[in-house]
């Protein structure tokens, strides 16, 4: 038997979160690949939009992709708060029936996804780093489901890439790891529709009162960082980051790190690179002392150049590098900054 679950849905809804008066980073780079898998099933692509004093980022989220954009806007909501925005957004979805709910895994959407997941009861993936529409054959009962979300995660300590489907309950629905996809080109000519969203509360909704929002910028920010030199076991303590730390600041780079470094407490949390840290995609990653354990190589897979240095010719880490350098990190990283620093300023940064 053969089942098509494309046929009956109404596309693509993207939860769209704001940091303050922006489109968030992560929510763009999940709207550029909800557009592909959209586009790839011929449906239509919409997002919604939850806050106060929010109207004109709708068209921002248009000129990301989006072919619609809906509104959900009241003074009681210019700070998040779960219950009344679970509510919203589980009321629109059984509303609209969109086959595909996505949003992406930072606090907010962790938080927001699972409430909603239970309340339609569906199936929810979380921290996917990947998408695709594809088919399902379940071998047991002999049916295949034309056109399901292939959800891909980590499993196993990250040793191997799951495929996870939902493929009967609607919507299907997952959290996608922010750093994962590449963010889409802005379209400022594209065109798309603005549903504004009735907004009522019941005596639930506001049983939790946001008094004040606080601002805090983690230690390590690998935001559009051109350049990351990370360190991992090979370091060997505290003190071995301070090389690191000299080639990143000759580099204008930020300094990252594997799970064994920050849990062994040579340096803060903030700096883990990985499966249970940050996904970076920078153009030159510097792996250095890095064994190249699955866990880590998910979180830097996406970067344009890998350059590992390690005294171990079998490191795996060797296997996903572009660039190789056997030998051992306190030899080779002082040459390069002996190197470096008898350059110009300007030459570095290029």
């Amino acid at each position: 038997m053969v089942i098509d679950v494309e046929r009956g849905s109404n596309g693509i809804l993207v939860y769209a979160q704001r940091n303050y008066n922006k489109i968030s980073e992560p929510t763009l780079e999940l709207l550029g690949k909800a557009r592909k898998l959209a586009d790839s099933i011929g449906v239509e692509l919409s997002s919604i939009l939850v806050g106060f004093g929010i109207s004109s980022l709708a068209y921002e989220l248009i000129s990301y992709g989006s072919d619609k954009v809906y509104v959900a806007e009241h003074e009681k909501l210019i700070n998040y708060t779960t219950m009344p925005y679970a509510r919203i957004l589980t009321d629109l979805i059984e509303k609209e029936k969109p086959q595909i709910v996505l949003f992406s895994a930072n606090s907010i959407g962790r938080d927001l996804a699972p409430r909603i997941a239970a309340r339609l009861e569906t199936g929810l993936t979380a921290d996917c780093v990947d998408l695709d529409i594809g088919d399902f054959e379940d071998r047991e009962s002999g049916r295949t489901y034309k056109g399901v979300l292939l959800q891909k995660v980590p499993a196993f300590g990250g040793n191997i890439l799951a495929t996870i489907v939902t493929p009967e309950r609607r919507p299907q629905m997952a959290t996608v790891r922010p750093g994962t996809f590449d963010l889409p080109k802005r379209d400022l000519s594209r065109k798309g529709e603005i549903v504004r969203c009735e907004v009522n509360f019941n005596d639930l909704d506001h049983v939790v009162e946001v008094v004040e929002v606080t601002a805090r910028q983690t230690e390590a920010d690998f935001k559009g960082a051109k350049i990351i030199v990370g360190g991992g076991r090979g370091v060997g303590g505290s003190e071995g980051f301070e090389l690191i730390r000299k080639l990143a600041d000759l580099l204008g780079a930020q300094v990252g790190a594997t799970r064994a470094a920050t849990d062994s407490g040579w340096i803060p949390e903030s700096h883990m690179i990985g499966l249970t840290g940050q996904t970076v995609k920078p153009d030159i990653y510097i792996a250095c002392g890095i064994s190249g354990a699955i866990h880590h190589v998910m979180g830097i897979r996406n970067s344009k150049r890998i350059i590992a240095i390690n005294k171990d010719p079998n490191a795996p880490i060797f296997d996903v590098a572009d660039c190789g350098i056997v030998g051992d990190l306190f030899e080779v990283i002082p040459k390069l900054i002996e190197r470096i620093e008898s350059c110009s300023p300007s030459i570095r940064r290029e």
